[in-house]
């Protein structure tokens, strides 16, 4: 049988294959497939060839397509680090853009960069350094200098340059003499209190499909990929964007084998507005490295008390898990950590209410996003697309903002949805070639629970 589109999504612990008819007009889901990731074979593209020969088998006949999308955070996604001039500014904002293109930011700094920043790079050995600093036409030395720093050293990654404009062409001059691919882009943070993301994301994810093998054997998908190969996080976003464009201001959680990711698409409440101390992103997305159902399972245990005292076998229980679990006490320990990520990582990506005290006595400020007026809260990944589970899991967040009142969370009156059929990821791939399609497919996928 032949589809108009199968998307593959390589993720850290499964490969996800869907396939869909009906592009244009009527888009429909006719069959998905799924095997383990198979990094540590050595060829990511084994395990897309295990889950086609699945779909074969149960569709009774051999699979072709028109068009084939692919999205991969096998290779444990987009590993960047960042620097800046000022924490609160430029690197921050820098970090906004990166996550939001699927980066994984594991390391930001502010300021010049000294020999021990250095070190710290080489030892976390990013696939992409992005560059930034300064207002337009404000200081320009650090970014120069961190521009000559890193052009002197062995580090040979792509660069991603986002910062003052008046510096762009010496940063790029300094860089491009060393013998280093720069993308110069944008200021993302142009002037004071103002954000200017989405230049940087679109580079971040231009430069990754273009310089970054994604992982192993992956190469071997070149010529047959319609669009790029874009990070599997970055694909989930486009979905939350498209949702949010027809249902009003959402989150989504993304639980997965190694992190935990989740995205917001609001400007938050008027009243929360008018107290904000620093601007924050309309669309932002964050990473939780260390929160994940399965490669970080173990670290995960470690963070919540809780799931050592429901579960006091957890040793046991951490050595029989895999993505698939065999019996009803090893899901329900699944679902313990699933619940245990999707609160954490929501807490850290809310803002929340500040009190300082001044001339005129106590002042009321709000920092970080305000998720206040989130109408609709999503989820999606393995646990929350398809366990019983997961409305427990996601009622646990609507619960929060009573439990935390000076974080900025979302509202108890939210409405909870899943990912019904898995394909986030995939309508965020269909999005690049057909938008109406991929909004289509959405809006019947997504199942109200709670």
């Amino acid at each position: 049988m032949k589809f108009d589109v199968v998307t593959a999504e390589i993720g850290s612990t499964t490969t996800v294959v869907s396939a869909f008819v009906g592009m244009g007009s009527t888009p429909k889901l006719v069959a998905q497939s799924e095997h383990y990731t198979t990094v540590n074979e050595g060829d990511v593209t084994i395990g897309i060839e295990r889950a086609l020969k699945f779909m074969k088998e149960k569709i009774g006949e051999s699979v072709d397509w028109e068009n084939l999308l692919v999205s991969s955070s096998a290779a444990g996604g987009l590993k960047m680090t960042v620097h800046g001039l000022v924490y609160d500014m430029t690197a921050r904002a820098a970090k906004e853009a990166a996550l939001g293109a699927g980066g994984v930011v594991k390391l930001v700094t502010s300021g010049k960069i000294s020999s021990d920043v250095l070190n710290k790079v080489r030892l976390i050995s990013p696939k992409l350094i992005l560059l930034a600093g300064g207002v337009d036409h404000g200081e320009s030395e650090t970014v120069i200098h961190n521009a000559e720093i890193f052009a002197q050293s062995d580090i040979s990654v792509p660069f991603v340059y986002a910062g003052n404009s008046d510096a762009s062409e010496r940063v790029e001059e300094i860089l491009e003499n060393a013998g280093k691919k720069v993308t110069v882009t944008e200021n993302v943070y142009p002037k004071v209190d103002l954000l200017n993301v989405e230049p940087v994301r679109k580079i971040v994810q231009r430069v990754f499909s273009q310089h970054i093998i994604h992982a192993p054997g992956m190469t071997k998908l070149d010529g047959q990929i319609k669009g790029q190969i874009i990070p599997t996080p970055a694909a989930v976003m486009k979905a939350g964007s498209i949702l949010q464009k027809e249902m009003g201001d959402c989150m989504v959680i993304d639980i997965g084998g190694a992190t935990t990711d989740v995205d917001s698409f609001t400007s938050g409440s008027p009243d929360i507005q008018e107290i904000t101390i620093s601007p924050e992103p309309f669309a932002k997305r964050t990473v939780e490295g260390d929160l994940g159902v399965f490669v970080n399972a173990a670290n995960v245990v470690k963070v919540f008390d809780w799931i050592r005292e429901e579960f006091p076998d957890e040793e046991e229980l951490l050595k029989k898990i895999t993505p698939y679990p065999s019996d009803e006490r090893i899901e329900n320990f699944v679902l313990a950590m699933a619940r245990g990520c999707a609160t954490e990582s929501v807490l850290r990506h809310s803002g929340r209410i500040r009190y300082i005290y001044g001339s005129t006595g106590r002042i009321r400020l709000a920092e970080g996003k305000d998720l206040t007026a989130i109408v609709n809260i999503f989820g999606t990944g393995g646990v929350l697309s398809r366990s019983g589970g997961s409305s427990r899991i996601l009622d646990e967040v609507r619960k929060l903002g009573q439990k935390k009142p000076m974080f900025l969370l979302p509202p108890k009156e939210s409405k909870l949805y899943v990912d019904s059929n898995y394909i986030f990821a995939a309508c965020g791939l269909i999005a690049q070639i057909d938008e109406e399609s991929a909004k289509k497919l959405l809006i019947g996928d997504v199942k109200r629970v709670g």
